[in-house]
């Protein structure tokens, strides 16, 4: 360690990304990338962008861009905040909406992002168990706490809350945030953002990165109302006025915009998730039942470990992850048919 290192990047664990490998012929199940492109109009917005005009700052509100989110979702511009990804717009969220005097509540299995962000912020938190089925159990979030961040489906489990559980979730906190990541929504799951209007509490987080093919641009958005979206915006005009470049504003309007592209997108991966899940049941493994582009499965007979190293051996890329309770489930991403194939028959070698 460097002693040149502040007290905090000392006490950091980073988050792990999946692994991106650099060619070859590989078949990459293991970052919930989208197999299909963006949309043609996006492609061809980002090209007409990418002129002379990227010597001008963008938007620092992004307005069209909040605009076109308002107007898909029913909601007011002003209930709208965008950043660089997801990702980007809970760490806004953790320092200004749920570092509070008592313990942040999120499961015990979820997005590996979540205790990293506490420990950056220094935030106290609390793991709730998942049940033994591997999901959420709303009933156990139900006792004090500073906030509550749920993703929904959870990840890496792929088990989605229906609406009515979360609306139980949220009214049972009126004085504390609850943020809904909805990262995998759009593959099955019910979305909270129709809550919004009758909780001031709630903050809905969403991304373009997985059912909109835009995980290389980096855009991703909040859904609040205007209380939350204002303690969002501070804290962004207190770090980078400028999240959003040109490109990724144009692009990002016409994705949202083209709403045909994103339903046979999104309706070409729940066909194959079906089609993947049943054949993978058909080796003897346990399926949990996905809401996401991604299948969470393991096999009784065979270590995750053992499996996710011998695909990789075969050229096939799946996420693993050395944790108590999940260490033998593989987590895997809907690819093509054709990459669903290839996983299928290399598996059946290793079985």
């Amino acid at each position: 360690m460097s002693r040149l290192w502040s007290a905090v990047v000392h006490g950091l664990s980073p988050y792990v990304p999946g692994e991106q490998p650099k060619g070859g012929d590989v078949v990459k199940l293991n970052t919930n990338e989208n197999p299909y492109g963006p949309s043609p109009r996006a492609l061809a917005a980002i090209a007409a962008e990418a002129s002379d005009r990227l010597r001008l700052y963008p938007d620092p509100q992004a307005t069209r861009l909040r605009e076109a989110i308002a107007a898909r979702y029913g909601v007011k511009a002003e209930e709208v905040f965008v950043g660089n990804g997801s990702d980007e717009v809970l760490a806004h969220a953790f320092p200004a909406l749920l570092k509070q005097d008592a313990p942040l509540l999120f499961p015990d299995i979820t997005y590996s992002f979540y205790p990293v962000y506490c420990r950056l912020f220094g935030i106290a938190y609390q793991e709730i168990p998942l049940d033994e089925a591997m999901g959420v159990r709303p009933a156990d979030y139900r006792r004090a706490c500073g906030g509550i961040i749920l993703p929904n489906p959870n990840a890496p489990t792929g088990i989605g809350l229906p609406g009515p559980s979360i609306a139980r979730l949220v009214a049972d906190h009126p004085d504390r945030v609850v943020v809904i990541d909805e990262a995998y929504v759009d593959f099955g799951a019910d979305s909270a953002v129709p809550l919004v209007a009758r909780h001031d509490n709630l903050l809905v987080v969403q991304t373009l990165s997985k059912s909109r093919s835009l995980a290389g641009l980096r855009v991703g958005f909040a859904i609040g109302q205007r209380l939350l979206i204002e303690a969002l915006e501070r804290i962004k005009d207190s770090f980078n006025s400028y999240p959003l470049d040109r490109l990724a504003i144009a692009g990002a309007v016409e994705a949202i915009a083209d709403e045909a592209w994103f339903q046979e997108t999104r309706g070409r991966i729940i066909a194959s998730r079906q089609r993947l899940s049943a054949a993978l049941r058909g080796l003897g493994f346990q399926v949990l039942p996905s809401l996401a582009n991604f299948v969470f499965a393991r096999h009784p007979g065979h270590p995750g470990a053992e499996l996710a190293a011998g695909l990789r051996q075969r050229g096939v890329l799946v996420r693993h992850f050395a944790r108590p309770r999940i260490g033998d489930f593989l987590r895997i991403t809907v690819g093509t048919d054709a990459e669903c194939d290839r996983l299928i028959a290399e598996l059946q070698g290793l079985i």
